[in-house]
């Protein structure tokens, strides 16, 4: 008998179903599904089954490579022998996100100053990773420098500079994140920078302010400020620099004085560092009529390359001691004769051919330093703006035009544009028919297809100023009849006052005798005024010798005998400050020449020869001169 054989039947087998890595994977990593039936023989079959899609036939273990987020869903399977099927495995969810890419950020900024604390950070946003390990790289190198989410560079240098990235890797897993874009840090040397607000160009008494900053996210500068000797290349503090420490000086009512080239510089003590100079800024400072005038021919601060230039300095006394000079916005400072194709004679600055390089800001300047009226002058080869070279005033009438040098007639139908905006379209000319300060501005023209102008500044001088010069003649007439006016009553006041200091007078002989002394022209009037005193009248004598006298007499009576009066004698003398010259033939062809005149008051009372107070007063007679045209005056 054959050996017995057990025969063991059991309830239906089961398949189960695993994965790998894990069942959350990102996009482009791979991922293994594996189904087994437990205590099972070999020979069988494996169905796999996605989502509700049909079953497919399979090996046991099944493969997705370089998966795609279209590859998750929910997997089951099931084996099949000789017409015998497993139940279902229990599903698995499989999810595929999209490979996170970290961001790198440096803080307080991707540009820096040596010196600064700079912080890398490394940020990975990602559905089902709640914790990362961070890895940095900088440059192209594969070498770690650090495992931390942030990470800080302390005191940068330059070497410090360069290109970062960083990657993730899943603490508690295999996922891995992309590698970052690279973020460039530098860094420099700080370098302040100065700006002006609102303008270069100023009148006097116009506000101005000038802005120094260290463009950087950095805080704690504290800025100086000083004025460049551009021929000496030297910086001269200002004296009242520390007003302007926090980064702006404001200047509220410009003068000429402060005319000049400034310059600024920041330091810092928390790390200590102290930047160089700025770059230069020209402040312009002009009259609101200056003695000088610069004129331009042809009449417009924009030009033609390869044209005739002519610029000459004309005063009000035809004085020749003026010069035309130039600066640049590379800080130089040249004369008129130093520049190419350019030449001097006199007061005169003439270009024989423009080219561009003569661009830049051109004034007059005396033997003695002075500097006055700046014109910008642009050169430029295509499309100009045809502008007035001097402010025009608040009511006059302003026409712009559009030139080419290529055209006939060399005015073209352009737009015209105002800081930027367009004011006027498709026109030869633009018009301003009555000049108010809100037409101030930067104005230029565009050609569809000659181009654009460069930029010009049209300045709007104010009507109240320039009518203000008109009454000057008047204003000085009224000043001298004021002054006059003034020492009448400072006479009067004296007078009163030594009537009141009591005492007998003195003989009106005795007076007589005193200016006797002094001068023999005021005895003949004293003597006069002797006889006269004794009616209890006040008299004033002329003199011709430019000495006045006047004499008051305070009668008083007692009983009908008349005694002698209280006396007081002032004198009021002119005198010249010029010693006087013989008269030419021709004297009276010449304007009258300009004296200064002192008033001498002397005072003289009774009690004693010698009493007497004197008070002088100096009173400066203004004449008026022969003037010549200055544009705007």
């Amino acid at each position: 008998m054959s050996d017995a054989v057990t025969l063991r039947v059991s309830g239906l087998a089961k398949a189960t179903l695993t994965v790998e890595p894990q069942s959350s994977v990102f996009t482009g990593d791979s991922v293994t599904l594996r189904c087994a039936v437990i205590q099972s023989q070999n020979g069988w079959e494996f169905l796999w089954r996605k989502d509700s899609n049909p079953e497919s036939t399979e090996a046991a273990t099944k493969t997705i490579n370089r998966v795609k987020v279209s590859d998750g869903g929910e997997y089951s399977c099931r084996a099949r022998r000789r017409g015998y099927y497993t139940d279902y495995s229990e599903p698995v969810v499989v999810t595929i996100y999209k490979r996170p890419k970290p961001t790198v950020t440096i803080k307080p900024a991707q540009h820096v100053f040596r010196g600064e604390t700079v912080t890398l950070r490394c940020d990975i946003y990602s559905e089902g990773v709640t914790s990362w390990r961070y890895s940095w790289y900088k440059e192209d190198s594969t070498s770690v420098f650090s495992y931390r989410q942030e990470h800080t560079l302390s005191s940068v240098t330059e070497s410090d500079a360069g290109k970062y990235t960083c990657r993730g890797s899943e603490t508690e897993g295999s996922r891995r994140s992309q590698k970052s874009d690279a973020v460039t840090l530098r860094v420099s040397a700080p370098r302040a920078v100065l700006s002006v607000s609102p303008l270069n160009w100023l009148t006097e008494g116009d506000p101005v302010t000038l802005i120094c900053e260290v463009h950087s996210f950095s805080t704690g500068w504290t800025f100086s400020w000083f004025t460049l000797t551009v021929s000496a290349g030297h910086y001269d503090l200002l004296s009242d620099s520390s007003r302007g420490a926090g980064g702006n000086y404001t200047v509220s009512s410009a003068a000429l004085k402060h005319t000049g080239v400034y310059a600024c510089r920041a330091e810092r003590e928390k790390p200590v560092y102290k930047t160089q100079h700025s770059n230069t800024q020209l402040l312009w400072v002009s009259g609101v009529c200056p003695p000088v005038s610069l004129i331009v021919s042809p009449s417009r601060t924009q030009h033609f390359t390869s044209a005739s230039l002519s610029l000459s300095c004309e005063d009000q006394s035809n004085s020749t001691g003026w010069r035309v000079r130039r600066y640049t916005d590379d800080g130089r400072l040249e004369d008129c004769s130093s520049l190419r194709r350019g030449s001097q004679t006199g007061s005169t600055c003439t270009f024989s051919s423009t080219i561009t390089s003569h661009t830049g800001v051109y004034w007059c300047e005396s033997e003695s330093g002075e500097k006055h009226h700046p014109v910008n002058i642009t050169v430029h080869s295509g499309v100009i703006l045809e502008s007035p070279v001097h402010p025009v005033t608040e009511g006059d009438h302003l026409i712009l035009r559009c030139l080419y040098r290529h055209t006939t007639p060399a005015n073209l139908r352009a737009d015209f544009y105002k800081d930027g905006s367009l004011i006027q379209n498709q026109t030869t000319e633009t018009t301003i028919t009555t000049v108010s300060k809100s037409h101030e501005g930067f104005y230029y023209c565009k050609h569809p297809t000659r181009g654009e102008s460069p930029k010009s500044w049209i300045s709007v001088r104010d009507k109240t100023s320039t009518d203000s010069r008109s009454y000057k003649p008047m204003i000085i007439g009224v000043t001298a009849g004021l002054t006059v006016t003034f020492l009448i009553i400072v006479f009067l006041v004296l007078l009163w006052r030594c009537r009141n200091k009591g005492g007998r007078s003195q003989s009106p002989s005795s007076v007589s005798q005193q200016q006797n002394k002094s001068q023999t022209s005021e005895q003949n009037q004293s003597e006069a005024g002797d006889k006269t005193l004794l009616s209890g009248t006040a008299h004033i004598y002329d003199s011709t010798d430019a000495a006045i006298y006047a004499t008051v007499d305070n009668d008083i009576s007692t009983d009908g005998v008349s005694e002698l009066s209280e006396l007081t004698y002032a004198e009021i003398e002119l005198k010249s400050t010029k010693k006087q010259k013989k008269k030419k033939e021709n004297k009276e062809n010449k304007p009258e020449s300009c004296e200064s005149f002192y008033s001498e008051l002397t005072l003289q009372t009774d009690r004693g020869a010698g009493s007497s107070e004197v008070t002088y007063a100096q009173v400066k007679k203004k004449c008026p001169e022969e003037k010549r045209s200055v544009p705007g005056c």
